[in-house]
């Protein structure tokens, strides 16, 4: 159980690294390249603002579940890879179905990875209303001093 939880410990750890990591890239993005699109003059700059966002956003959840599915596949607690994404996945997402179990030994990482995983998507979610609700105040501006 020690070394179950260490490992949990360790995943939970260098998944919130690299979400962080992965946050902070999206946000120089933004900041140092972003006004090319002009978010603030047009629905087309803002709906491209939130592509990148998102589909950044899921670039840096699937490192997250991949690294944990290769820990399953290294730890030799499944038989596949495919079978280690998919249960990462589920238990990432806490969609978690059961048809794919782990064995008593190691189930708490897998449900440690669920509470890491609900974490952070949120953090995700909390990243996304934040861009959305700048680029909202930038047009706001922006149409208040064009309207006079």
């Amino acid at each position: 159980m020690i070394l179950n939880f260490a490992l949990a410990a360790f995943m939970v750890g260098l998944t919130v690294t690299i979400h962080f990591g992965g946050l902070l890239s999206l946000l120089w993005v933004l900041r140092h390249r972003g006004h090319r699109l002009r978010p603030h003059e047009s629905a087309f700059g803002q709906g491209a603002v939130i592509l990148f966002v998102v589909l950044g956003l899921i670039g840096i959840h699937t490192v997250e579940i991949w690294l944990y599915a290769s820990a399953y596949l290294l730890l030799g607690v499944v038989p596949d890879f495919e079978t280690a994404l998919y249960f990462s996945t589920t238990s990432f997402t806490t969609i978690g179905y059961g048809d794919v179990v782990l064995d008593e030994r190691w189930r708490l990482l897998g449900a440690i990875e669920g509470a890491n995983g609900l974490l952070l998507f949120g953090w995700s979610t909390a990243f996304l209303m934040s861009v959305t609700v700048q680029m909202r105040t930038l047009e706001h501006d922006w149409l208040e001093r064009h309207r006079h």
